[in-house]
């Protein structure tokens, strides 16, 4: 016998919320003729009518009246068993490392599975494949506003990371976003973050987009030269500093990864979201990397996540004809080298004659300079103009006999009468 009432006791007991149990409370001096009505219904902070709602419940069923009556029971809107178990065998055979958003993207995607990242997200929990993550107690920084204009200003850097995982070596991914927009306006992978492929990069871009009013980079070398004789003289460029001074475009240097956060952000979503693609896809080369991100994922991405400018204007400056021309001059690697008496140099531990047919009258002790360009071609240019040279086996000696001051400016062959000068091709130092 007192085993059953102590069963009874036990089934009589009800889980109710704090809240649930001031209501109650109030209820019962409702019924007990404490307070009225309208008290009840102010105390509660509900109407009239659900306050005698409530109150016939409780008349009629107690402390049970007062809890939801869907409490315990299996809710309208919960996945059925055999698609969460689908969801479950996909997310551990396929998308275990995934973020909840972007396996809900995939399944949606690949498997035509229609479900709300969060309920993705509470089986991937519930199956320990994501551990909430405690907000960080983050340093301040002040809020930037975006730039109002798209083309205003470029943020652009570059990201080693193992884009292929085991089916490839490291590798670098150089993009650029805009500012006001988010649009990744041009991205693809290279080997390193060196001057050629920046020059590489920049080129394709400046000939689909034109030219962006400011590029906003960090302190890597080869956007800026951070020695001391370069702090004290400011005119110390590095060749990408110089190669946008002579397309005027600005170049803004960052003192710190939070002051271009755009752009860093933009790298931690692609080392999410890229390097799982490409397992999904089997890209394991730079070339098919670089086919992937224009034609598939770089269109998604800026559909997805881009937003409306403040301003309609569009600051991209489209590169004139001289420009177009000049651009692989501009875009280049390019140095100094001093022309010695006997109108020779050298590059790279090569030597070069000047030959005598030149387009600028050539003196020595002039300053050229050597262009490499993209392509690999070697020029050599003094004032505007492109010298003729031929590579020499070794390095030339020293010559004794008198050579001309300069080498003249080859001019239009025009008829004149004999003169004892007319066939020299030099002139000479007078004595």
């Amino acid at each position: 016998m007192i085993v059953l009432i102590i069963n009874a006791i036990i089934m009589d007991i009800i889980a109710m919320s704090q809240k649930e149990i001031n209501r109650y409370g109030v209820i019962r001096k409702l019924l007990n003729g404490e307070i009225n009505g309208s008290q009840a219904a102010e105390i509660l902070r509900l109407s009239t009518r659900q306050t005698r709602r409530l109150k016939s419940k409780v008349k009629k069923e107690g402390a049970k009246g007062i809890v939801h009556g869907n409490r315990g029971k299996t809710g309208n809107r919960k996945i059925p068993k055999q698609e969460e178990e689908r969801i479950i065998s996909l997310l551990h055979k396929r998308y275990s490392d995934f973020k909840p958003g972007f396996a809900a993207e995939k399944l949606k995607e690949n498997h035509g599975i229609k479900r709300d990242p969060k309920t993705i997200r509470q089986i991937m929990i519930n199956e320990d494949l994501w551990k909430p993550k405690k907000p960080k107690d983050t340093e301040y920084h002040a809020w930037r506003q975006r730039k109002p204009c798209f083309g205003e200003m470029q943020q652009f850097d570059g990201s080693y990371e193992h884009w292929f995982e085991d089916r490839g070596s490291e590798c670098c991914l150089l993009a650029s976003i805009d500012d006001a927009t988010g649009i990744v306006t041009h991205a693809k992978f290279d080997l390193h973050e060196g001057v050629v492929p920046v020059f590489t990069f920049w080129q394709e871009y400046l000939l689909k987009n034109g030219k962006p009013y400011s590029i906003y980079v960090d302190r890597f070398s080869t956007y800026k030269m951070c020695q001391k004789v370069a702090i004290e003289n400011p005119d110390t460029l590095t060749q990408f500093q110089r190669a946008m001074r002579e397309l005027g475009i600005e170049v803004i240097t960052a003192h710190s990864s939070q002051a271009k956060g755009r752009i860093e952000r933009l790298f931690k979503t692609f080392q999410d979201r890229l390097i799982k693609e490409f397992r999904l896809k089997g890209i394991s080369t730079i070339p098919e990397a670089n086919k992937c991100l224009k034609r598939v994922f770089l269109p998604k991405f800026n559909a997805r996540f881009s937003v409306e400018p403040r301003s309609k204007a569009n600051l991209h400056k489209e590169l004139n004809l001289k420009e177009r021309v000049s651009l692989d001059s501009v875009l280049s690697r390019q140095h100094k080298r001093v022309i010695r008496n006997d109108f020779t140099f050298s590059f790279k531990n090569r030597w070069y004659q000047l030959t005598q047919d030149q387009p600028v009258t050539v003196c020595k002790a002039d300053s050229l300079t050597v262009e490499e360009r993209l392509n690999g071609a070697i020029q050599f240019r003094l004032r505007g103009k492109y010298l003729n040279a031929k590579p020499l086996p070794e390095r030339p000696c020293k010559m004794a006999n008198k050579l001309p001051w300069v080498l003249a400016k080859k001019t239009p062959h025009i008829p004149a009468p004999d003169h004892p000068w007319r066939h020299f091709q030099f002139s000479h130092k007078s004595n």
